[in-house]
């Protein structure tokens, strides 16, 4: 195998896609979280998904999160790493863990909810993103 072909192959076993995710939300198989500030998790959030920022994972991952418990994290979007300084935090933890690619950003351009203070809420699909 070509150096190239191993780094895409061992890459994409720390990726997930949003429609992995929404697939296996609630089964057990991982705790989603979300890993940005305060103010983005008040204007949306993946319903289901447990808040904690990047910042606090280190201090506060095994009090919230079962040691070895597969975890997978996002934060914004693909313009911003945060999920990315999350997922190594919880690696050095020793937690199983994948990074959703595309975060919010992505879940709601899919026409995924989005929980807000005033309840659950979708919104149409980007049919850039959704289109067959």
């Amino acid at each position: 195998m070509s150096e190239s072909a191993a780094y895409f192959r061992n890459k994409l076993s720390f990726e997930i896609d949003v429609m992995a995710v929404h697939a296996g939300l609630g089964s057990g198989a991982f705790v989603l979280v979300d890993t940005r500030r305060h103010a983005s998790w008040e204007h949306g959030h993946v319903p289901g998904a447990l808040h904690l920022p990047t910042a606090l994972v280190a201090e506060q991952a095994h009090v919230l999160i079962p040691g070895g418990t597969p975890v997978v994290v996002y934060s914004w979007g693909p313009g911003c790493n945060g999920s990315t300084f999350a997922a190594l935090a919880f690696a050095e933890l020793g937690y199983p863990v994948r990074e959703m690619i595309g975060g919010i950003e992505y879940w709601q351009r899919n026409g995924l909810p989005v929980q807000t203070s005033d309840g659950e809420v979708s919104r149409p699909g980007d049919p850039l993103v959704t289109a067959d």
